[in-house]
């Protein structure tokens, strides 16, 4: 069974850091490319950061500079550190394979609870 953990958000005051981790189980990580995503309220889900199986990343401009996703093909968890962030970050974040079983971009899982990242100004 498919299981994907968030956990690390937290309350933080604007230009502070945060530390998320995404803990999965039931899936081949070590072959999979993973992502972050994050949905503020009355918006859609956005995709926030990739990083392939070789530990190649991509990040939209909004977070670039920012942000940092990093993995542990050993442990099987997701990591996405957060710097400088902004009101505009607070959402809940998720994280997911962003690829489907036929090779486009769309989440393959099911998503986890997500874990709620506030940002005050």
């Amino acid at each position: 069974q498919v299981q994907l953990v968030e956990s690390g958000g937290d309350l933080v005051q604007a230009g502070g850091s945060l530390t998320l981790s995404c803990a999965t189980s039931g899936i081949i990580f070590s072959i999979s490319t993973m992502g972050w995503y994050r949905q503020a309220p009355g918006k859609q889900r956005e995709l926030v950061a990739t990083i392939t199986n070789g530990s190649l990343t991509n990040y939209p401009n909004f977070v670039k500079g920012r942000f940092t996703i990093s993995r542990d093909n050993a442990k099987g968890t997701v990591s996405l550190q957060m710097n400088s962030l902004k009101p505009e970050d607070t959402a809940v974040y998720y994280c997911n394979a962003p690829f489907d079983v036929y090779g486009s971009l769309n989440v393959k899982y099911n998503w986890g609870q997500g874990t709620q990242v506030t940002v005050s100004s």
